[in-house]
């Protein structure tokens, strides 16, 4: 068995993996990360943790404290310049984050065709990777919440909209949330117009905001709830020498 951990800027997400499923998960607020060796503790019949963080210093010492806790030992996943299949174009390789490189190696797991890789969190990160394993750029912008909470705190007479996705919105609320999502959509349908070139292409989402965002999308893509965490579970399973692989080095930014 095996615990996948990805930390992020809101959620720490975790799960365990039997070998053959996915078994349990859960999560827990990044700012609640000190609690994470109770939570640990819980993990009964799970080995070793293998995790990434784009959360900072203080989370990734409550991830190393959990393994601890758990008597588990802990691999942290750290961006490189090439491993399991894929060739990391970021410049430089160590910056690019931790959970989106995760992602890019559960994306490659998943299909050797062209795709783009959409994690839509605290901020929304839309990464192409082509059909050789190349990566070949990506963009961060921010996420749907951050979106709206940004007209209600930088304007004067627009609130901080709960409103719903509209073709036609006729309302404030529905106004600010529906341009939020056709933002995110649009950021992402031009990067799959590059990604479409290649001929076969998937459009692979995953995030808390993927499900507001997908019904937007006018191209192909299908939902994965648990890329990150599948991309973790990949690079801690095949058995790479350390020098060759991703499981060590410095934790990138985003």
């Amino acid at each position: 068995m095996i615990v996948a951990l990805d930390a992020g800027n809101s959620r720490i997400k975790w799960a365990i993996h039997d070998g053959a499923s996915w078994r349990e998960h859960g999560n827990l607020p990044t700012e609640d990360a000190a609690r994470l060796p109770e939570v640990a503790r819980r993990w009964v019949g799970a080995g070793d943790l293998v995790a990434c963080c784009v959360a900072g210093p203080v989370v990734e010492a409550a991830i190393e404290a959990a393994a601890a806790a758990s008597g588990r030992r802990l691999r942290w996943l750290r961006s490189a310049a090439s491993a399991h299949g894929i060739r990391n174009g970021y410049e430089p390789p160590e910056r690019l984050g931790s959970d989106r490189w995760a992602a890019m190696i559960g994306a490659r797991a998943k299909t050797q065709d062209a795709c783009l890789v959409v994690c839509a969190g605290t901020a929304t990160t839309v990464d192409w990777l082509d059909a050789a394993g190349n990566f070949r750029g990506g963009l961060i912008l921010p996420g749907v919440r951050l979106m709206c909470a940004a007209l209600a705190r930088n304007t004067a007479q627009l609130p901080d909209a709960e409103g719903e996705y509209r073709k036609e919105p006729r309302n404030t609320m529905d106004a600010i949330v529906s341009g939020c999502l056709h933002a995110q959509a649009g950021a992402i349908e031009r990067m799959f117009a590059r990604v479409t070139g290649e001929g076969a292409a998937l459009c692979l989402l995953t995030g808390g905001a993927a499900y507001r965002i997908a019904p937007c999308l006018e191209i192909p893509y299908r939902m994965e709830e648990m890329l990150v965490l599948d991309g973790l579970l990949g690079s801690g399973n095949r058995g790479q020498r350390t020098e060759d692989s991703n499981i060590c080095g410095r934790k990138g930014a985003r």
